[in-house]
């Protein structure tokens, strides 16, 4: 007789799993830290602390996944306490990996093992508008997401929720009980914490520079106005909560010194800034195009060509136009200073610097540029990627996948008589249509996917590492769920569905073929019926 599982004791695995999501949780936020800070010795100590724990956890309770990606963390950071505690941009890189598949480990209900994602923060994130059913609405597309939130009706009911528990983040309208009120407010609750609670303001009117310097007074780091997307929303709380996946910043220095090239390199790679040394100015494009920097740090004076010179053939590129340049030379004089960066640097540097200075330069102008290229290729009722970014992703996930002899895939999504939609509905309904489909797909599929707007109510996914059939089943899962969605509206509630083309990346073929081919794909599945996924057969 075969002994059937007991359903309490499957329930009372994963109860005790969920230890080991939080553990992992741990783990993350304190690589994310560490990632915002020069690296010591007791930062160190608290990863590989936090890092043992999660390995004991995971086999205690039987997460092999878990288990190997906290003992390979561990080899890891062993390999750093064996070089004298010192980083190198390949042992960040592969930590990072690391840490980035940890993210992708974790528990939901329903769920795979093999195929969840970092489960909802711990503590619930605070929403005080002024308009209770708005705050509502926007709970229930934050829990979409699987993001805790809850509406407060009222000053009290705000205050008495920060004294029985801190938030993960507080979003405050700046008018909430009264004209100015919400900031008042949230300065009031943050004094006297030890670490300041992330606060994000809101105005469904555009507001003066007064109202924005008295938030940035009371310690907003975001400010909000018009209508509240959840979709942006959800992502800046996860940046500013230290959960979302973070990317090292990559640095590119140019130096014919290589004993200074090499002094700059260590000093970043203290603070877990992953870099490039090139010694011969010379090959500068063809490393940058295959690098991608988010900075660039040059000698000025160089036997090949000068730092000058090169920043305008750099510049000259649309691509790396907005890439900072540093200028990091011993040159003292402040004309000649000027000149270099009036010839397209961004800053000067003068030798010696202190190790500080250097990496708090490199960082603020590094996610200064981040942020703006996040504004510049982004579309704007989605959030997701544009037309342009998305065809360059796919060109630079194109290169990679041949480099490394990866599978890629490419697919376009097109919303099923969404024209009946706008005409029946209403063009706010079928923007409401569009915003959910862009939420789904970033609910659904990888943070290594790169999702995009391609136009009107058509999407394009690239996806690293992926063979169509692989992409096929994930993006047909996506579509029997997002059918299952129901809008309301009158005269009767409202449910769409989605067709959608793939193409794989073969030999000789670049990024404008492989989109043509997954268009091709899409046309044979509008044409077979739609509300289907199809993949490009060849001629």
């Amino acid at each position: 007789m075969i002994e059937q599982e007991d359903p309490s004791r499957d329930r009372l695995k994963q109860h005790f799993a969920q230890r080991v999501i939080n553990q992992a949780r741990q783990v993350l936020e304190v690589w994310q830290r560490l990632q915002r800070s020069e690296w010591n010795e007791a930062g160190m100590s608290e990863l590989r602390e936090a890092t043992q724990l999660l390995q004991r956890y995971a086999e205690r309770f039987d997460q092999a996944e878990h288990s190997q990606l906290a003992q390979e963390i561990d080899s890891c950071l062993q390999l750093v306490a064996d070089n004298r505690g010192r980083l190198n941009s390949e042992l960040i890189s592969q930590l990072n990996q690391l840490l980035q598949r940890l993210s992708r480990t974790g528990l939901r209900h329903g769920d795979r093992f093999e195929q969840t994602v970092l489960p909802p923060l711990r503590k619930p994130v605070y929403l005080a508008l002024q308009h209770l059913e708005r705050a509502e609405q926007l709970v229930q597309r934050l829990e979409f997401f699987g993001m805790n939130a809850i509406a407060l009706d009222s000053a009290n009911a705000f205050r008495n929720a920060m004294r029985e528990r801190h938030p993960a983040a507080i979003l405050m309208e700046v008018d909430f009980s009264g004209p100015g009120c919400g900031l008042l407010l949230a300065k009031s609750v943050q004094e006297g914490l030890e670490h300041q609670i992330p606060l994000l303001f809101f105005s469904p009117e555009d507001t003066d520079t007064m109202t924005r310097l008295s938030a940035v007074r009371a310690g907003g780091r975001e400010f909000f106005t018009g209508s509240l997307d959840a979709s942006n929303l959800f992502e800046r709380i996860e940046v500013l909560t230290h959960v979302s996946q973070y990317e090292p910043y990559k640095v590119l220095i140019i130096d014919d010194s290589r004993a200074q090239a090499t002094h700059t390199e260590r000093v970043l790679n203290s603070a877990g800034i992953v870099t490039r040394t090139l010694i011969e100015p010379i090959q500068a494009m063809s490393h940058l195009a295959d690098f991608q920097p988010d900075l660039i740090i040059l000698d000025m004076y160089m036997p090949e060509c000068n730092g000058p010179e090169l920043a305008q053939v750099i510049r000259h590129n649309d691509r790396y136009v907005s890439v900072p340049i540093i200028y990091l030379s011993a040159e003292d004089d402040l004309d000649k200073q000027l000149d270099a960066m009036s010839e397209g640097g961004d800053d000067f540097l003068t030798k010696p610097i202190k190790p500080r200075h250097l990496i708090a330069t490199v960082r603020n102008r590094a996610a200064r540029a981040r942020s703006l290229k996040a504004r510049m290729v982004r579309d704007s009722l989605t959030g997701l990627y544009n037309h342009t970014h998305t065809l360059q992703l796919l060109e630079d996930a194109r290169f990679r996948a041949e480099r490394d002899g990866q599978p890629l895939s490419f697919a376009m999504i097109d919303i099923d008589f969404f024209k009946k939609v706008n005409d029946t509905y209403g063009h706010p309904m079928g923007d409401r249509v569009i915003k959910s489909l862009a939420l789904f797909l970033k609910q659904r599929l990888r943070k290594s996917d790169h999702i995009g707007r391609y136009g009107g109510e058509e999407f394009a996914v690239v996806m690293p590492d992926t063979d169509a059939e692989s992409a096929r089943r994930v993006l047909d899962e996506i579509r029997q769920r997002f059918a299952e969605i129901q809008y309301s509206a009158q005269p009767h509630d409202l449910s769409c569905t989605f067709s959608c083309g793939i193409a794989q990346l073969a030999p000789q073929l670049d990024g404008k073929l492989l989109s043509q081919q997954a268009d091709l794909a899409l046309y044979v599945a509008k044409h077979g019926g739609r509300n289907q996924v199809a993949i490009y057969q060849g001629n």
